[in-house]
């Protein structure tokens, strides 16, 4: 740690200064996405209209549709984008306070965890979007044709993206429940029946009410336990790996 700690004040400002240089790195994304906007809405909406009748679209129920929604996915897209910057900030105002062995395993984290929360949005548009949308598109009644809103449309996979990427981030907290000692990873291992039932309750409450998306989403997190109490089994105290549950 800093031999000599700062006092709040320069503890306050140097937290501001921080959050205006994240704000910052965030507009300055935005405004060179910005141009792009109506371009990034049809490459995130392609899983659904790829499946849309050949006579069909999407629609905007709200005049101000075709402007803000848009505007919301290119915001979106650049706090993103910007994710590595905003964790490194967030990493340079932390890090004094760590002690060196608690640096060396803090830094792998947050790297750990925005790859894994890139990686879950990844999934989410190349494997979750086109099974979901190909079931819920085949089975409307004859006669209905598919007109989705694009803000309704938005909502509904920025709750998948969200979903995924946080459901990602389960090595990661496995790993660091049983670095700080809260339990082990042989306690976990027992308790797997548990945790896989709990995946699948996830599932349920995350994603629509089709088995498709929610097996889509609570097999990943299952493994993704898996990998973590593996990973967690590496940086376990000797001491605890000796504790029977």
């Amino acid at each position: 740690m800093t031999d000599q700690p700062l006092p709040l004040v320069q503890h306050l400002i140097e937290l501001r200064d921080r959050l205006l240089r994240m704000i910052l790195a965030v507009l300055i994304i935005f405004c060179g996405l910005f141009y792009f906007a109506n371009e990034i809405y049809t490459f995130v909406a392609a899983p659904l209209q790829k499946f849309l009748p050949p006579n069909a679209s999407m629609i905007a129920t709200d005049v101000t549709s075709p402007f803000f929604t848009p505007f919301k996915l290119t915001l979106f897209t650049s706090v993103v984008a910007a994710m590595p910057y905003l964790l490194f900030q967030l990493w340079g105002f932390i890090a004094p306070a760590l002690y060196k062995h608690e640096k060396r395993f803090a830094f792998p984290l947050l790297c750990s965890s925005v790859t894994l929360f890139y990686g879950g949005m990844a999934f989410a548009y190349f494997i979750v979007f086109p099974l979901v949308f190909g079931f819920f598109t085949s089975v409307g009644p004859e006669g209905v044709t598919v007109m989705t809103d694009i803000s309704l449309y938005l909502n509904f996979v920025l709750k998948l993206f969200f979903a995924f990427g946080l459901a990602f981030q389960i090595p990661v907290a496995t790993v660091l429940m049983i670095a700080m000692g809260l339990t082990t990873s042989a306690s976990l291992a027992n308790k797997r029946p548990y945790i896989v039932v709990g995946c699948f309750v996830i599932g349920m409450l995350l994603t629509p009410p089709d088995i498709i998306s929610q097996s889509l989403l609570a097999i990943p997190m299952w493994l993704l336990f898996e990998t973590g109490v593996l990973v967690g089994r590496l940086v376990e105290k000797p001491e605890d790996k000796e504790v029977t549950p």
